[in-house]
């Protein structure tokens, strides 16, 4: 497994410097919704990284954002968002990421999230810990939510759903010490791992997008689960990751709205 792994972090690496040489330049967008979009990066990225996991794993399914992919039911799938903090990316605001994870009989073994911009590779083995570039990674030890620096996100249908993270938000910002909203959830998650944050929750995230941050999470001490307190899986509507420690308070406000 520990192969596969610097598999996942050298494309995850690669596919980050296709991104990043190509940040500079002005961006062809096309829009998936009314702020939904997708560049000719997010492309780039992920047909690279298609490309290198079918020539070295044939028989394993792909699940990737830009593209359909029905799978074969392969024991092994790959989780890949190839530009994760895209409206970020294509308005030159540099926080973005590459994500990479790997499924075996639907269980994450590995996950890797890779900052192009700060050449940052977070990477986690299931049951192997996570690390920072090597370095062996734990969530903070904040004990109370006012001291605490949460990280949120808002859905794509903000404007026509009334299930938009917006009433949330206003109860957690009232509670914590203070709460960012940087457009990746990805790296969000990371940041979790790496006790940079002490909490994040968003509402209608995609399987790529969480994938190899929750297992990152967990590996580093932490704790995922739904809005309600539930077991976290790939296909749940709604996340939230903490340290831990915060994690029953973090439950008991979001159950308020």
């Amino acid at each position: 497994m520990m192969d596969m792994l610097n598999f996942a972090v050298t494309i995850a690496r690669e596919a980050g410097s296709l991104l990043k040489g190509a940040f500079a330049t002005p961006h062809r967008i096309t829009y998936k919704g009314d702020i939904n979009i997708v560049t000719e990066a997010d492309l780039l990225a992920e047909n690279h990284l298609r490309e290198r996991i079918r020539a070295r794993f044939p028989d394993h399914d792909i699940l990737a954002e830009e593209s359909a992919d029905a799978g074969t039911g392969a024991e092994y799938r790959w989780v890949v968002d190839p530009l994760d903090g895209t409206t970020n990316y294509a308005h030159g605001y540099p926080v973005f990421c590459v994500s990479v994870a790997l499924e075996c009989r639907r269980q994450i073994v590995l996950g890797v999230v890779h900052n192009p911009m700060l050449d940052e590779c977070f990477s986690a083995l299931r049951g192997g810990g996570a690390f920072l570039d090597g370095r062996a990674l734990s969530v903070s030890r904040t004990d109370a939510l006012t001291r605490s620096l949460l990280a949120t996100g808002f859905p794509y249908d903000i404007r026509e759903s009334r299930d938009n993270n917006l009433d949330h938000f206003e109860t957690l910002a009232l509670k914590a010490q203070a709460i960012r909203r940087a457009g990746s959830a990805a790296l969000d998650l990371a940041y979790v791992a790496a006790g940079r944050f002490d909490g994040f929750w968003e509402l209608k995230l995609a399987p790529w997008d969480t994938a190899a941050g929750w297992l990152l999470v967990e590996e580093a001490g932490g704790r995922v689960t739904d809005l309600d307190g539930g077991p976290y899986h790939l296909h749940a509507q709604h996340i939230l990751a903490s340290n831990g420690r915060i994690h029953p308070d973090l439950l008991e406000l979001l159950s308020q709205t």
